[in-house]
């Protein structure tokens, strides 16, 4: 059960840590487009990513899968830029088949995020054998933190749509403008040439 506990947690710091914003960034712009009466889609959302997330960080832990991190750590805010580039394109229509395509993005973004956590992950589990279910405690911890991020951004958007009547198009394009700022930055931090 400590085992449990341990990895739990550093899949849910994974997320929940503020100075590795990435994570917390995608999770925005994939969910900015839904709102609770879409709860299916949501936590379809949030499985996909930790699947996808999961299954490279198992194709990492388990040495089938190297990749050069320099190129992961780039491709991660390309991730962002595009996801949040597609709801600007597509926020007037928000409510017309656009949130399929986060939940396509959530899965094949995803992969590219699990790649991003393959080293520390490595090194966190060391040479032990058992690998499966240290991942499946740290993808539980994960999935846990995604959905505490994801229910806050579909608060803030009830809040701002229901009360101060802010439209569901200018809060979709307004949280998406600024998470793609963020993601420039970081792309232009991370650029590996």
């Amino acid at each position: 059960m400590d085992d449990f506990i341990l990895y739990f947690k550093m899949g849910l710091n994974h997320v929940l840590d503020f100075s590795a914003y990435d994570h917390i960034l995608f999770l925005i712009v994939l969910a900015v487009v839904f709102n609770f009466n879409q709860w299916k889609k949501v936590l379809w959302l949030v499985t996909l990513f930790t699947v996808g997330h999961s299954v490279t960080l198992a194709l990492s832990a388990y040495g089938i899968l190297k990749i050069k991190m320099n190129l992961i750590e780039f491709l991660i805010p390309v991730t962002i830029f595009i996801t949040g580039v597609i709801n600007i394109l597509y926020a007037k229509k928000a409510s017309n088949g656009k949130d399929n395509i986060n939940l396509l993005f959530a899965l094949l973004f995803g992969l590219i995020h699990g790649l991003g956590f393959s080293n520390y992950f490595k090194m966190m589990i060391g040479k032990e054998e058992d690998k499966l279910f240290p991942l499946i405690e740290f993808a539980l911890g994960i999935e846990a933190a995604q959905i505490i991020i994801v229910l806050g951004i579909l608060i803030i958007g009830t809040i701002l749509q229901n009360f101060f009547k802010v439209t569901r198009r200018d809060w979709i394009l307004v949280c998406s403008s600024i998470v793609i700022g963020f993601s420039i930055q970081m792309m232009l931090d991370r650029v590996f040439w």
